[in-house]
């Protein structure tokens, strides 16, 4: 199945099925497409750029977000919480009147209900997810991570971790939640251990 789809290339900014992503629209090309969308089905694509340019090229696999929330400020700008429903595969760009840029997208399936981990796995994440967290200084209420289901919380990570967009690009990609949770950790040791070696460098 295909569709036209509005996007919103953002680097760094990436959205997954049954999550939320806050944003806030400033730039005009953005504001119209919000009114845009509001006014037709509320569903906008979440992409990122590949590579600087403009317009920038794009990779191939986003997410279509439906605009759950919406804050209309004075000025013309908009304060949104979209939420994830299906990632899609770019087809192709479409030529289009509008200042946003619009494609042809292919919807992935995804799995109707939440997939889960094995409990070594889910150990594993925590375990990672709490040193990474102390190597970052970051405060985590601990006991609300733990009622997180398996799914909420490997993508939560990946959309909220500062990890660059490549990698959060590479997690987006990944199917099966017992591979994104192995990608997960990953990427959690390896920024962890370039932090802790930042930070024995200062110290001498």
């Amino acid at each position: 199945m295909t569709r036209r789809l509005a996007i919103f290339p953002l680097a760094g900014a990436i959205l997954f099925p049954r999550m939320h992503l806050p944003l806030h629209i400033f730039e005009p090309r953005y504001r119209a497409m919000v009114s845009e969308a509001m006014a037709r089905d509320q569903r906008i694509g979440m992409i990122q750029p590949s590579a600087p340019g403009e317009p920038p090229p794009l990779y191939t696999i986003g997410c279509i977000g439906r605009i759950a929330e919406i804050e209309a400020l004075e000025d013309g700008r908009f304060n949104i919480i979209l939420t994830g429903e299906s990632r899609f595969r770019v087809v192709r760009e479409l030529e289009a009147p509008t200042m946003f840029r619009q494609v042809e997208a292919e919807l992935i399936v995804e799995p109707e209900e939440h997939p889960a981990l094995a409990l070594s796995e889910r150990a594993a994440l925590e375990l990672e997810a709490r040193a990474f967290a102390d190597a970052l200084g970051y405060t985590v209420e601990w006991d609300a991570v733990a009622t997180l289901d398996d799914e909420t919380l490997v993508n939560a990570i990946a959309q909220i971790a500062p990890f660059d967009p490549a990698a959060k690009q590479a997690l987006l990609e990944t199917d099966g939640l017992s591979e994104r949770s192995e990608l997960v950790i990953q990427l959690m040791q390896f920024q962890r251990r370039g932090e802790q070696g930042q930070g024995s460098q200062r110290l001498q």
